[in-house]
């Protein structure tokens, strides 16, 4: 039996010279016994199952996907089995099985009966995983989204953080956690709005 995948592109399975190495990588056979009696090809059922998962929103930050949050790492479709792969943005998010859930009604409702979700730990997950997408969802939202790389190398400097509300860079961090453990709280001097961060990691 030939398994169909979707995966969300992890650093060393798409080229740096993609447009974008963090969209979604097909990778689909048709396979004659696979699609019996099936309305569409393997691949199409693939990119099905796909969408519905990433479809989920995140339930600590509404307006983000999981797939906006990179934490929708694969979709595979096997016969009728779907599993579904998901790395939390910390090892201990209490949203997880909520993401779970979510999961396996949206692929319910796209036609997919026989669901899996895996929860894999390694590779971390990192802010680097983050759509361009979702950061600015996140600023429209009144979130900072996270800037610049959290690959290992040398001690990077703090730079300011712009406010998402009036775009001053006249912010201090006011505590490291803020409503979530993924985000610190900071205030702006110029506004004097307080605002989330999402930290870079």
């Amino acid at each position: 039996m030939v398994t169909d995948i979707v995966t969300a592109g992890v650093h060393n399975s798409v080229s740096a010279h993609a447009p974008d190495a963090r969209a979604p990588h097909f990778r689909a056979r048709a396979d004659a016994e696979a699609t019996a009696g099936l309305n569409c090809e393997p691949d199409a059922r693939a990119a099905r199952a796909w969408e519905a998962a990433a479809s989920v929103c995140d339930p600590e930050i509404p307006v983000l996907t999981i797939a906006d949050l990179g934490v929708l790492r694969e979709v595979a479709v096997d016969g009728d089995r779907v599993t579904v792969t998901i790395t939390p943005t910390y090892s201990g998010c209490p949203a997880m099985d909520a993401i779970r859930d979510d999961i396996l009604l949206a692929l319910a409702d796209a036609g997919f009966g026989q669901v899996d979700v895996r929860l894999t730990l390694a590779p971390a997950w990192t802010t680097d995983w983050m759509t361009d997408a979702g950061k600015r969802k996140l600023a429209a939202y009144g979130i900072a989204p996270p800037t610049g790389r959290a690959a290992a190398g040398p001690v990077k400097l703090a730079l300011a953080v712009k406010c998402p509300r009036c775009g001053s860079l006249q912010t201090r961090e006011v505590t490291r956690f803020g409503s979530t453990s993924c985000k610190a709280l900071y205030e702006c001097g110029a506004c004097l709005e307080p605002f989330d961060h999402f930290k870079v990691h």
